[in-house]
C-alpha cells in the first residue's frame, strides 16, 4: 500500500523538493502552506506520516503539532520536523508537542527519505 505523507510549509520552493524527493521513493504526497491549512488537509485527507516546518504564518509547527496530537486519530502519526533552526530548545519544545524526529534544512533528499522510512514502518 503507497504510504501518504503531508508535506506543511509555507515555501513553494520547500514543498516542491519534498514532493519531488517523496514522488520520487514512491509515495503519495498532499501539501499544505500553513499550520490551519495543515489541520484542515489532515482531517480531509489523513496521512501516514506528517513532514512539517516551524516558521510560518498563521499557525506555526509548533501550535500545529499540538493541533494534530489533541485530535484521537492522529495521536500516533509520525511528525518530522524539517526546519532551519537547530537550537536545542525549539527541538526540545518540538518533542514536548509530539513531534517525532528533526531534520534541518537544507536537507538531503536520500536522508530524508531515510527518516520517512524509519518512522513509516
Amino acid at each position: 500500500m503507497i504510504k501518504t505523507i503531508l508535506t506543511v510549509d509555507d515555501s513553494r520552493t520547500m514543498r516542491d523538493m519534498l514532493q519531488l524527493a517523496l514522488v520520487a521513493a514512491g509515495y503519495r504526497v498532499i501539501q499544505a502552506v500553513d499550520g490551519i491549512d495543515g489541520l484542515e488537509t489532515l482531517s480531509a485527507e489523513g496521512a501516514d506520516v506528517v513532514i512539517t516546518d516551524i516558521n510560518m504564518p498563521r499557525l506555526d509547527g509548533f501550535g500545529f503539532i499540538e493541533g494534530m496530537r489533541a485530535r484521537p486519530e492522529h495521536r500516533a502519526t509520525p511528525v518530522l520536523v524539517l526546519t532551519t533552526e537547530s537550537d536545542a530548545a525549539k527541538k526540545q519544545r518540538a518533542r514536548d508537542a509530539g513531534a517525532t524526529g528533526w531534520i534541518v534544512k537544507p536537507f538531503d533528499p536520500a536522508k530524508l527519505i531515510d527518516a520517512v522510512r524509519r518512522v513509516a514502518a
